[in-house]
Parts: structure tokens; sequence; C-alpha cells
């Protein structure tokens, strides 16, 4: 059987650790170049040392149009295309409508929302020749209400408004570009372990204890990145693929 995307090239940012290194780690197990980028380079080097020759590392601030500028124009120069792309860096940073500040909502949007604008931007002007797959990585809290995460649950609805209009902007130019959100509910990364109460065992809340849990891992994530980044998905296009193990339909 062939790999399910062999030969592709594929851009994962924020790729170092989490949702990203694991989609990495599957992109490149089924036959994809891939390109890293993220901001912590000893863990990005080190990933992409682990795995191999097709994987290689740039550093990257997604929230600077001029370095997405840059990233891009090194795709081009080391691959000459660009057939996946995976807008998956992001931050978390937590407060309800009267305790956000003002600075902590920018940089929220800045690093969710904005980087997946310039993402898609500059990706299009390079996959819109080939055709590609665009996967953007929202949240089931851009679906419904979070009281204690605004900012996120805002710029994750901006990702999904923004990527249906992607959808649409492509198809009716026939770049044959697919741009697809991922909805995740809890995913066990780094980022999420530091929001956990002291004491409590990150293990026992994932579906692998307990399906009624709601922690999946983040290959779970990942499978659903490979899936839309192959040719398997070429009909599925502005969807928005919730992986939260039915959380939602229960009512979050």
């Amino acid at each position: 059987m062939n790999a399910r995307v062999q030969g592709k090239v594929a851009l994962v940012t924020g790729g170092a650790k989490g949702i990203g290194a694991a989609s990495v780690r599957l992109l490149a197990a089924e036959g994809a170049q891939v390109l890293i980028s993220d901001l912590d380079v000893v863990a990005g080097e080190a990933l992409a040392a682990e795995i191999g020759s097709a994987v290689a590392f740039i550093r990257h601030d997604v929230s600077d149009e001029g370095e997405w500028r840059q990233v891009i124009a090194h795709v081009r120069e080391r691959y000459g295309l660009l057939d996946i792309l995976v807008n998956n860096a992001g931050i978390l940073i937590g407060g309800c409508i009267e305790q956000t500040s003002l600075a902590d909502w920018h940089t929220v949007m800045r690093v969710n929302a904005d980087s997946v604008f310039l993402g898609c931007r500059e990706g299009i002007a390079l996959m819109k020749e080939r055709g590609g797959s665009i996967i953007n990585l929202s949240s089931v809290a851009a679906l419904a209400g979070r009281d204690d995460y605004l900012a996120y649950s805002a710029s994750k609805g901006a990702v999904a408004a923004l990527s249906r209009s992607v959808a649409v902007f492509c198809r009716r130019r026939k770049y044959r570009i697919r741009c697809n959100t991922l909805h995740p509910d809890g995913v066990l990364t780094d980022m999420t372990r530091g929001g956990l109460p002291e004491g409590v065992d990150p293990g026992r809340l994932t579906i692998d204890s307990d399906p009624m849990n709601r922690m999946c891992r983040p290959e779970d994530v990942a499978s659903s990145v490979l899936f839309l980044a192959s040719d398997e998905a070429r009909a599925i296009n502005g969807v928005e693929l919730r992986v939260d193990s039915g959380q939602m339909v229960m009512g979050i």
C-alpha cells in the first residue's frame, strides 16, 4: 500500500511540540517532506534530527508578516512547491470578559488568528498552481461559549470563519486548494498540562482511561491532519471537523 502523502511537501507551524509534532511525525512516516516552523529552536531541531532527512526545521514567528514571506520563500527555494499547510501554532491565555486585558486580547489574536490569515495568504501564492490542502487548527471553543477563555475562543472562531472564506475563494478561482478546520476539545499537550490543577494525573483525564473523559492525545488529532492532507479527502472542503470524542453533541 502506498504511503498516504508520498511525495508531498508539508509546512507545519508550531511543529516542535504537541499536535504539531505528532502531525510532523505522521506526515513524514506517510511519505511527506516536512518543514517544521516554530519559535522553539531547541525542540524543533531535536525533532528534525530524531526523524531524519524527511524533516527540516526553520525558526518562525508566525505573527510576523515578514517572517511568513521568508518562510514561504525558503519553501520555494528548498522544495519548489507546497502541497500541505498546517496552521497549528497557537497560545492559550485564560480570562473572562471582565478580566481579559486588551494586551492579552491582542497577543492571542496575533498568534492564533493573524498567523492563520498570513499563512493562508502567503501559502496560497505558492500552492495555487499545483493545488493542495490547508488545514487550520481551530477548537470546539470556537463553536460553543467558553467564559473562561474569551480571547482564545474568539481567536479560534476567527480561524473557522477565515477558513470558510478561503475555501470559497480557492474553489471559485479553481485553484484546487482545499481549506478545512479541525476543532479538538481537550488535547493532552504541554500547553494544556499547564492549566491542570496541581496533583492531577493527566493520564487519568484522557479517553484512554475512560471514554467519558474529554481529553485525547495529540496523535488523535494528527490522524485527522493526515486524512485532510491526503488525496482521500479531495472532495472535503470548507469543513469544520470536530475531534472531541462527542463532547460537543453532549453539551460542553
